[in-house]
């Protein structure tokens, strides 16, 4: 068991915002909220599958919509609690923890909030080992778990239950009233038991983001290369080092979707990155060729501060860094690639592992 205070909340945002690959929602915000859930309820107790009994039952906690909305529409705390609550009396168990389906920036501490405020638990796993942008692209719909019952809430107040037959057809209804909530809501799905999640939850992912992070606080004390910190923390491969010339970004079907456009710096001078995203980086290509794709975890860092830079935070004449290491062993079965796998996103292009070609 490990506390999460102020000070471990702080490692585990940024750490968390590496392994969200630009996505899963600005990590500024979500520790705003739960830095003042800990000091208002205390700090929260997070324990690793194998300290829970097998029966117990864990309701994951997050926000659903583009990203890019919440620079503007802020949630208002109750609408994550709303959902959460919704789920349990639905079920009519207990619940006994939450926890993060995505290790993206807010979706790693929107359960923090969520745990300090009802005194519950926070279980050291989830269900990607990093963020993607669909409801059922998690590990649990590999393993047959059921995002249903889903709950839904946004800042007004109202609040909607579903049970669908599958869960892509949660994603699909989800996706349309996620739209009509303003593009944002914040959402409680895929209950399951300890038991289930030994088997389909990705152990350790939010203890993995706090050593991150601290990994990357410490380099910045001493001085060292923050980009080459970052690298060696997540065992990747500096892809690229360039300047943002240009993003084109649109919201679509609430998802922030788009390219950035990247002039090489350094070794990589007269060569030009794509940056291809739907709330997370997906695809990099490099003077028009394939070179790291989904599952593979892309990650563009700030030179000097090794700063990961969210999908909705890059700007023009930003000076930036492109890593990509290896996704979970899971992701890379011909399931999990049939499931988040190039193609599903339109490329065409085989997945190949980022060490095949960089390593």
């Amino acid at each position: 068991m490990r506390i999460i205070d102020e000070n471990t909340l702080e490692d585990l945002a940024l750490g968390a915002a590496v392994l969200g690959t630009g996505g899963g929602g600005d990590p500024y915000i979500g520790k705003l909220m739960a830095r003042q859930a800990i000091r208002d309820y205390g700090p929260v107790e997070m324990y690793t599958l194998d300290e829970l009994a097998d029966d117990d039952l864990i309701v994951p906690t997050a926000m659903m919509g583009a990203p890019t909305v919440m620079l503007e529409k802020m949630p208002n705390g109750d609408d994550i609690i709303n959902a959460f609550e919704s789920v349990g009396k639905y079920i009519g168990k207990p619940i006994k923890a939450t926890m993060s389906i995505e290790a993206g920036g807010l979706n790693s501490v929107v359960p923090i909030y969520v745990a300090a405020r009802k005194r519950i638990p926070l279980v050291d796993c989830d269900g990607m080992g990093r963020a993607f942008p669909e409801i059922q692209m998690v590990t649990h719909t590999l393993f047959g778990i059921s995002a249903t019952p889903m709950a839904m809430s946004d800042e007004r107040g109202n609040t909607v239950l579903m049970e669908t037959i599958n869960n892509n057809w949660t994603e699909t209804f989800a996706r349309s009233i996620t739209v009509n909530m303003g593009a944002m809501a914040m959402i409680a799905l895929y209950a399951a038991t300890v038991g289930q999640l030994k088997q389909a939850a990705i152990p350790g992912t939010m203890s993995y983001a706090m050593d991150i992070g601290k990994v990357i606080q410490k380099a910045r004390v001493q001085e060292d290369d923050p980009v080459n910190t970052v690298r060696e923390a997540v065992g990747g491969y500096l892809v690229f080092k360039g300047k943002i010339g240009d993003v084109q970004r649109r919201t679509e079907g609430g998802f922030a979707k788009g390219d950035a456009f990247i002039d090489g710096i350094d070794a990589y001078s007269g060569q030009k990155l794509q940056l291809s995203f739907q709330n997370e980086h997906l695809a990099v290509r490099i003077d028009g060729e394939y070179r790291v794709t989904v599952p593979d975890l892309i990650a563009l860092l700030d030179v000097d501060t090794g700063e990961p830079i969210t999908t909705e935070s890059m700007r023009y004449g930003f000076r930036v860094a492109v890593i990509a290491f290896p996704s979970n062993e899971k992701w890379r079965t011909p399931e999990g690639i049939a499931l988040v796998g190039p193609r599903y996103f339109g490329y065409d292009v085989d997945f190949v592992p980022v060490e095949e070609r960089f390593g």
